[in-house]
């Protein structure tokens, strides 16, 4: 690349358009679908069969998950699948159930989960059940049986 390219190249002032395009990275998308017979499945199936970058699609009605691999974006994938079918679509919510610090806290459990899951808590307030603050530590400690040190007005 010579010096008139590279200042052509800094000084590009087109509307953003460049001569490479970004190439999507292979990707796994896991889409939670209301699927009840066969003929909803079939029409989840073709709802992404032709789309562009589609690898291979698999479908788990008993699960109610649509997993599709390819070279895709996933919001665009459940877009789709919610346009052509008229259902409700999202990206699967749920974790396996041993990934989960604590998978019977109030944002976590979820009695309509596939047995095994559990909902994924990105959620500040359920994480704080893991661990406590350094101060409730303190306090906690200062009162236990197990410290020797501890208040004896108990």
């Amino acid at each position: 690349m010579g010096a008139l390219d590279h200042l052509s190249n800094m000084f590009d002032c087109s509307s953003g358009h460049s001569k490479h395009k970004k190439r999507k990275q292979l990707q796994t998308v896991e889409i939670k679908i209301k699927i009840d017979c066969e003929g909803c499945e079939r029409k989840v199936r073709r709802s992404v069969e032709g789309m562009k970058g589609v690898s291979s699609i698999e479908v788990n009605p008993k699960q109610h998950k649509l997993t599709v691999v390819g070279y895709v974006d996933p919001e665009k994938v459940v877009a789709r699948v919610a346009h052509r079918t008229g259902k409700k679509a999202e990206l699967w919510p749920y974790v396996p159930y041993d990934v989960v610090e604590h998978p019977y806290a109030a944002g976590v459990y979820d009695k309509k989960a596939p047995a095994g899951y559990v909902r994924n808590a990105m959620d500040p307030h359920v994480s704080q059940l893991a661990r406590a603050s350094s101060t409730e530590v303190r306090y906690t400690t200062a009162f236990s049986d197990e410290n020797p040190s501890a208040c004896v007005v108990m």
